[in-house]
């Protein structure tokens, strides 16, 4: 057995040569403050480069993303991220760049940002666009505060409510609360899809909006949408458009043309650019042109063939991020929506809605399935059952498929349906993957019924088993010290 050694570090051990000090022979305490000092050395590890490398190669090796293979997380679309885009966005053009350069030496980003602008409106249906929030909540937030200050300008404070539907991402109503809205739920119908006979019932001058996902977040398409949008507009209400599941209708579909008033888009869901990893995101949004001129400020205008950031914008909300947002976030998506064209982002969404439903109906023979398909970009199974028969929940088929290398999809949402899995494939799986995901499932599922406690156990070939999940969520331990 191979010796395991966990603490590589020892005395005089070295793995880097540092450059000599050009700041002179002068104390320290006549460059710093005296409370800037250290008054003992920093407890650095000494190791020597080739363990370095290998400890973080090995690191490496145990993490898991979208280059590692199938990454079925409902609601997040973790899609592939071309390479081709990461080349782009490393072009010395964008990365030298300086926030406050002069405008006349940037103008290629400048015309970037406004052409992305342009495509994002076209592919939602709006008028006006802004780059500037920094994620998908903060898309979120940044619409919601556009919603406030139009009711504002109309003297329509009365405006206090928001209707968020029962399967709604969970970041709405946190986002509803935090621009000072009161959140009302609106429950789902027998189909899965918003109730019209309890949203008319709660429609009066105080609801300000509508939050509403479209694919909803059961992975179906809301098709009383232009009920609910005459609806909302009747009672002098708004609605905002949660854009995480843009990806089912790229193309398709305009959200604009289903009367909502404001969206947010996820450039790192739908456009291909890298999610997770504490980011960075971006989450830009666009609105009809009533609400154009409450978007975040500075906003980029054409002028005489000249490109500029402009703040004069008197019924602006300001600013929402540091300057434009993450510049090199968008720089990715404009390279992927370019690559593609419309006829490419038409094809995205249609095989992504073929995967998801290429999964659900392999997957609905063995699975509860909650709500009737046909599903869009993502289906949402049930584990009840088995709970119910066998004792597995969903946690324990999840914890199972990384014994498989495939990350587990969304568990335990929407809270509406109990034991739930929310799987998206994306359009970048091929049916191999796909067949390699469900020949896994099956496996596990047979074994849900022959050997649970194989479940149960799992993960079987992870560094660290079983967590209490509870626990390490309120008491995190992420430090080790020798």
């Amino acid at each position: 057995m191979p010796r395991t050694v966990f603490e590589l570090s020892a005395p005089g051990k070295r793995g880097v040569r540092l450059p000599t000090s050009d700041v002179g022979e002068q104390p320290l305490g006549e460059l710093l403050p005296a409370d800037a000092l250290r008054r003992d050395p920093p407890a650095l590890p000494e190791v020597t480069e080739p363990e370095l490398a290998r400890h973080y190669a090995a690191l490496a090796a145990k993490s898991f993303g979208v280059d590692s293979g199938t990454y079925p997380l409902g609601s997040c679309t973790m899609k592939y991220n071309p390479k081709v885009n990461e080349r782009v966005a490393a072009l010395p053009g964008f990365t030298d760049l300086h926030p406050y350069q002069p405008e006349e030496t940037v103008q290629g980003a400048l015309r970037l940002m406004r052409d992305l602008e342009q495509m994002l409106c076209e592919i939602g249906g709006m008028d006006a666009a802004s780059l500037q929030p920094p994620a998908g909540a903060s898309g979120e937030s940044t619409c919601l505060r556009i919603i406030r200050a139009y009711h504002d300008s109309r003297d329509d404070g009365a405006r206090r409510k928001v209707l968020v539907p029962d399967s709604a991402h969970g970041t709405n109503p946190a986002s509803v609360a935090r621009c000072g809205y009161e959140p009302v739920t609106i429950p789902s119908n027998k189909r899965g899809r918003v109730d019209l006979k309890a949203l008319r019932g709660l429609l009066d001058e105080t609801v300000a909006a509508i939050m509403l996902t479209n694919p909803n977040t059961l992975g179906l398409f809301e098709d009383g949408i232009l009920e609910i949008a005459a609806a909302m507009h009747e009672a002098g209400a708004l609605l905002y458009c949660d854009g995480a599941n843009l990806n089912a209708i790229l193309g398709k579909a305009k959200p604009g043309h289903m009367g909502f008033d404001a969206m947010h888009f996820n450039l790192h869901k739908t456009f291909g650019t890298p999610h997770g990893g504490g980011g960075p995101g971006a989450g830009p949004i666009a609105v009809k042109e009533k609400l154009a001129p409450f978007l975040p400020i500075p906003r980029v205008v054409e002028r005489d063939g000249r490109l500029r950031l402009e703040t004069d914008f008197p019924e602006s909300i300001g600013r929402v991020h540091g300057f434009c947002g993450n510049f090199l976030v968008a720089v990715r998506a404009y390279a992927y929506i370019r690559s593609l064209g419309a006829e490419g982002l038409k094809e995205v969404s249609e095989t992504a809605v073929l995967n998801a439903n290429y999964l659900m109906a392999a997957l609905s023979a063995f699975l509860d399935l909650p709500y009737e398909g046909p599903c869009m970009h993502e289906c949402v199974l049930s584990a009840e059952s088995l709970r119910e028969k066998h004792g597995i929940r969903a946690l324990d088929i999840a914890k199972r498929l990384i014994d498989f290398r495939i990350h587990p999809p969304t568990m335990y949402f929407p809270l509406i349906v109990k034991e739930a899995l929310m799987i998206e494939p994306t359009e970048t799986e091929s049916k191999l993957s796909l067949d390699e995901f469900l020949a896994a499932m099956l496996v596990i599922l047979d074994e849900a019924q022959q050997e649970p406690e194989t479940l149960r156990q799992a993960p079987h070939t992870t560094p660290v088993g079983r967590l209490d999940e509870v626990k390490a969520a309120r008491e995190p331990d992420l430090r080790w010290k020798g």
